[in-house]
């Protein structure tokens, strides 16, 4: 632990406090509580709100945490308020600015759209904001502290010894499998995935595909056309809907698969490529989120414009036509989250910035 990871408060005084304000599980969720896991070892923390949070001492509520911060820490800092949401942000203003908290405000800024009106105030309320790629660095109106890419748990996500196996001990049909994971709406691009399936699966017998996640009722109508035109095209046994899965299980999907699509119009940050190269699967994703940043063409997988069927289909094709190819991307794409990717470095570098704003 460096000495930035190092604090003069007394042992048992909370040093971090924690959003958690949405009943939803999310990507921001995921992240939240992944990084935890790992701040939890370097820093005294809370997380404000319950939800998905399996370890009830760690959870703390707006009132407690207003109680808690009228006075500052023994060694006369400040807390930290970290938050990732707008909602976030503003019971962090609340605390400070109307019960008196003695806290730092910091908001971990994703988005990729120009901030306005209430988010932009709110923003520049805070003592700091975090960027989570360059491109959501540059959508700020402010320059923000610093850059901190998300990373994820390659202690969970972690290819397969041998996908084939591992494909087929899933049921799911065919050698090989390639997959779109999320939610199950036309804004994740499953239609420009299902399209292309139909095109290219004829041609490669041996591979079958799954969608996974969960339809919601307003997604219903977009997703039995979908089931229509598979059927149609004779693939009902090979293109899969597997509906929403329990979370623990993805893991053990992404390491069988073989090529993971991430297709969506916009996202965040986009953790499911971080995921699917974990475990040692090629990637295909649009120009959403930071995975240009994050995938090298022709190494880990192949970026396409979004909304773009043709080079989807394309680099699908592309990607399924050199199975030795396919293979070496996944290993590229592995050694690339373990060396840049790691949710314990993201978590460190939180910890260690934290620390300078005390």
């Amino acid at each position: 632990m460096t000495e930035l990871s190092k604090s003069d408060a007394k042992p048992n005084e909370i040093e971090l406090i924690i959003g958690n304000s949405n009943s939803n599980f999310s990507g921001v969720t995921s992240t939240m509580l992944q990084v935890m896991s790992h701040q939890k070892k370097l820093i005294n923390l809370r997380i404000m709100g319950q939800h998905f949070v399996d370890e009830p001492e760690l959870v703390i509520s707006f009132w407690q945490t207003a109680r808690m911060c009228r006075k500052p820490l023994s060694n006369g800092k400040w807390r930290i308020f970290h938050a990732r949401r707008v909602d976030e942000m503003i019971q962090g203003v609340l605390l400070k600015y109307l019960f008196g908290a003695k806290i730092k405000l910091v908001f971990s800024s994703a988005a990729q759209r120009k901030r306005s009106g209430l988010t932009l105030w709110l923003t520049r309320k805070m003592d700091a904001v975090i960027a989570v790629s360059n491109r959501s660095a540059s959508y700020l109106a402010d320059k923000p502290a610093m850059v901190n890419p998300h990373g994820v748990q390659i202690d969970n996500y972690v290819p397969a010894a041998d996908k084939q196996v591992a494909w087929q001990d899933l049921n799911y049909g065919g050698k090989y499998g390639i997959g779109i994971l999320g939610r199950v709406r036309k804004q994740k691009g499953v239609h420009l995935f299902v399209e292309s399936c139909i095109q290219v699966l004829p041609k490669h017998p041996e591979i079958n595909a799954v969608v996974v996640g969960a339809i919601s009722s307003s997604s219903q109508e977009f997703v039995d056309k979908l089931k229509g035109d598979i059927a149609k095209a004779g693939l009902t046994d090979r293109i899969i809907f597997t509906g929403e899965l329990p979370f623990s299980q993805l893991p053990k999907i992404f390491s069988a698969l073989s090529l993971v699509s991430a297709l969506s119009d916009n996202e965040g940050f986009g953790l499911t490529v971080l995921e699917a190269m974990s475990s040692g699967a090629a990637v295909l994703a649009t120009e959403a989120g930071a995975w240009e940043e994050i995938i090298r063409p022709g190494v880990d997988g192949y970026v396409v414009p979004v909304n773009d069927q043709q080079a989807v289909t394309q680099k699908m094709e592309l990607l399924l036509s050199d199975p030795a190819k396919l293979v070496d991307m996944g290993k590229a794409g592995r050694t690339r989250v373990e060396e840049k990717y790691r949710v314990e470095d993201e978590a460190k570098s939180l910890v260690d910035y934290f620390r300078t704003l005390q």
